[in-house]
């Protein structure tokens, strides 16, 4: 007879809205423009989308300059590029279409704004992650100071910052780990200048929120996602922080922990804003094999939000 597992399945989980619409960008521009598209960067930060899309007739570069055939569009990834990107695309006679998230383009337009009104700019963000790379592209070099930890908040020279500051954020980042930087920013700056509304997009928030209520409650956690997706990542952290200890990424290459199964009774899942539903559906499956499996989906919130296709794709 099979053993008990009580599955609490995270909600919302899996695709947002500014994911989904990137890999409609794709699709939709296979079907208009035929094949092949190129893409810069991967579209989203998910090994099966991108495989997915490369069998439809996607082609995915690492830059402009990888690009075989300038008679073919290329779309810029979800997570933002630099201004000097479409510059190329224009000297190069690329056409080019910008799957660049609205929330992402918001923190873009915010930080253009807060620099022509002359504000020193901090960015509480992951070094080396596209979208910090794009968001710090938008403004000449050294314009934005990047923090990734409370440390680096400390050693900040006040005496570096000859006028007023503001802080902007990367839109995937750990609610409570920001907020805690944040906290640190306002000892040293005081009348440091937030943004209006919080960078922090919706559905990490939504997700982590989903988490934090449902970690408490199991023997182990585990998030579908792959290890670039800086949002599974912060999960992974969420479940951790919330008191599931034994949380893990579940991403394309990982096996289950069936040692650490054997004695679980209860477990918990969610998935990355990046990462496809069938992929939940999947490891709920192989838990079956072994288990008498019963589900309880956890809502936190419901998400309605669309995003529109850009003008030339509608």
């Amino acid at each position: 007879m099979k053993k008990n597992l009580k599955i609490y399945l995270a909600s919302p989980r899996g695709f947002c809205a500014g994911v989904k619409r990137a890999i409609e960008i794709v699709e939709k521009s296979l079907e208009k423009y035929g094949k092949p598209v190129y893409v810069r960067h991967e579209i989203v930060h998910n090994k099966q989308v991108v495989e997915t899309l490369k069998k439809k007739g996607a082609i995915f570069v690492e830059e402009l300059a990888d690009i075989k055939d300038n008679s073919r569009p290329v779309i810029f990834s979800a997570h933002g590029v630099p201004k000097s990107v479409p510059e190329e695309a224009n000297l190069k006679k690329l056409s080019f279409v910008d799957a660049t998230c609205p929330l992402v383009s918001k923190v873009h337009r915010e930080s253009e704004q807060l620099y022509k009104k002359g504000y020193d700019i901090i960015l509480i963000g992951h070094d080396k992650h596209p979208e910090v790379i794009g968001t710090m592209g938008q403004l000449p070099k050294g314009s934005i100071k990047l923090v990734e930890t409370i440390k680096d908040v400390e050693v900040l020279d006040i005496k570096d910052f000859s006028k007023p500051v503001a802080y902007i954020t990367q839109t995937t980042l750990s609610i409570d780990d920001t907020a805690e930087i944040i906290k640190k920013l306002k000892e040293k700056f005081p009348d440091i200048k937030q943004p209006i509304k919080e960078d922090i997009c919706y559905a990490t928030t939504n997700r982590q929120m989903a988490v934090k209520k449902i970690a408490p409650k199991c023997d182990m956690f585990f998030v579908i996602g792959s290890r670039n997706s800086s949002n599974s990542v912060r999960l992974v952290e969420v479940a951790k922080k919330a008191g599931c200890e034994k949380s893990m990424l579940m991403h394309s290459e990982e096996k289950l922990p069936i040692e650490e199964l054997i004695n679980s009774e209860t477990i918990g899942i969610s998935s990355g804003a990046s990462a496809p539903d069938t992929l939940v559906q999947s490891l709920i499956n192989n838990l079956k094999k072994d288990r008498d499996v019963s589900l309880e989906e956890v809502i936190v919130a419901e998400e309605k939000v669309i995003f529109k296709l850009p003008k030339e794709l509608n």
